[in-house]
């Protein structure tokens, strides 16, 4: 038996998902090439910092501190950059990101295995925190528009999402912990407390969460004013739409009106905006867990930097780069899922602009 044939609309989405996995391809390759040349621009290397450490630390002699630094370090400045790029990238495509110059004996993917889902962590639930609060506030100024609740909650946003982050994280660090000592800034420094034994018990998740508990407040507070101007934005836009009025018109309830017509079509470019978010989770954080002494992937981002580990410097761009990478995809494939309308649109414009309109009504009855 034959097997049917698929439709204009599923040919062009699977057309359409092949050029987005080649430009994402792309994209990191750029991405990581580039990255290769910038860290080598950084005044310094590993070597030279190495040795100027020890000579004012110990007091020994250039040469003394050349030999010890060129029998730790696995690099040689010397070597032509073209052939350092050749060998990092060939030593990619294995799977092999290199080892830590910093760390001897440590390789760079056991560095943001150990890293990464600490900030994972503590980002990823103050994104989805304030995505939910910024949901719930921005209908409500929506739907209480030019109320006193209106002006207090815009403000408030508007203010919360004009600070960066680190200056907010500054701000917690001295309120919170040095006028008000709220917190022991001492004893929540590092992603949990030494000699706990990391398990799945209570006791566990209680000292994660406080160790997480300032950069939490510090990312929710300076993203969910952003959340909520959005939102508003976009509800006020819906309830402009001729099917609320219909709705209206026909006499559903405001509660159903909210959540079956308003809600679910004010929400859809949110999810997109957070799939992306979620992308620059692991970049977002270099500063803020610097601040706090919370040992994610931002606080050996930094380290790397000050040290100039270019294999770790390397190794985090990358996981950055293919995170941001593969949300923007997933972004533009949920956004297509969630509103099969775009599906139509760009089916009917490819159509259009190939000259071919019959695959265009294809596609529209194949929605």
């Amino acid at each position: 038996m034959e097997e049917p044939k698929p439709t204009a609309a599923k040919r062009f989405f699977n057309a359409w998902l092949v050029r987005r996995l080649a430009k994402a391809v792309l994209t990191v390759f750029l991405v990581t090439t580039g990255t290769f040349f910038l860290v080598r621009l950084l005044p310094g290397n590993p070597v030279d910092t190495y040795i100027q450490t020890q000579i004012a630390q110990t007091g020994i002699s250039y040469d003394a501190a050349a030999a010890q630094a060129k029998n730790l370090f696995s690099l040689d400045p010397d070597q032509p950059l073209i052939q350092q790029y050749a060998t990092y990238m060939l030593n990619l495509l294995h799977g092999d990101f290199g080892n830590s110059l910093l760390s001897p004996g440590t390789t760079v993917a056991q560095v943001i295995k150990t890293y990464l889902p600490w900030t994972l962590f503590s980002v990823g639930v103050a994104t989805i925190l304030s995505f939910m609060i910024g949901i719930v506030a921005g209908m409500v100024m929506a739907y209480r528009r030019e109320s006193w609740i209106d002006h207090l909650l815009s403000s408030i946003g508007s203010f919360l999402h004009a600070i960066p982050n680190y200056i907010l994280a500054i701000l917690i660090v001295v309120f919170l912990g040095v006028k008000l000592q709220v917190f022991d800034l001492t004893a929540a420094r590092g992603s949990y407390t030494p000699g706990v034994e990391p398990s799945f018990s209570l006791a566990f998740l209680n000292d994660i969460f406080y160790h997480a508990t300032l950069p939490i407040l510090a990312y929710l507070l300076t993203t969910v004013g952003s959340w909520a101007l959005v939102m508003k934005s976009s509800t006020v836009e819906t309830l402009g739409e001729d099917y609320v009025t219909v709705a209206r018109a026909r006499g559903l309830s405001d509660s159903r009106i909210r959540s079956g017509y308003v809600g679910r079509n004010a929400v859809l470019p949110l999810f997109s905006v957070l799939a992306i978010s979620l992308g620059f989770v692991v970049g977002g954080s270099i500063f803020v867990e610097r601040i706090f002494g919370y040992q994610g992937i931002g606080f050996s981002l930094y380290n790397a930097i000050s040290g100039r580990d270019y294999p770790v410097l390397q190794g985090i761009f990358l996981v950055i780069t293919i995170s941001v990478v593969i949300a923007n995809l997933l972004a533009d494939i949920l956004y297509s899922r969630l509103d099969p309308r775009i599906r139509v649109r760009s089916d009917k414009a490819r159509a259009m602009g190939a000259g071919d309109s019959g695959g265009a009504g294809d596609a529209g009855g194949g929605e």
